[in-house]
C-alpha cells in the first residue's frame, strides 16, 4: 500500500466516518468523486455547496474526534483551507 496521498477518495472518506462524520447522499457522493481524476477538487467543491444537491455532512463525534478530521485532510494532502471550510458546513 502506498502513502496515504496515492490513495483513493473511497480511502478518504472511510477516514473522515471512522471519525464520526456522517454523509448524506454518501453513495452519489463517491460517484462524483469516481468521475474525475482530482477528486480533493471535487470534494472541497462539493463540501462547501453540496448541500444545494443533498450532500452534507454531519459530525455525529461532537467535535471528539477533530484531530483525527485534520489528519485526514492533511494525510490527504488537501491545501490548508479545505478542512476548514469543511468545518464550518458540518452539521452538528
Amino acid at each position: 500500500m502506498g502513502s496515504l496521498s496515492n490513495e483513493s477518495y473511497a480511502e478518504f472518506l472511510d477516514h473522515l466516518k471512522r471519525a464520526g462524520i456522517v454523509i448524506s447522499r454518501e453513495a452519489e457522493l463517491r460517484e462524483r468523486l469516481a468521475e474525475v481524476p482530482l477528486w480533493q477538487t471535487a470534494f472541497q467543491t462539493l463540501a462547501a455547496n453540496g448541500k444545494a444537491i443533498g450532500i452534507s455532512f454531519a459530525d455525529h463525534s461532537q467535535g471528539r474526534n477533530q484531530a483525527e478530521i485534520e489528519q485526514a485532510f492533511k494525510a490527504f494532502h488537501f491545501p490548508e483551507n479545505t478542512q476548514a471550510i469543511f468545518s464550518a458546513n458540518l452539521q452538528h
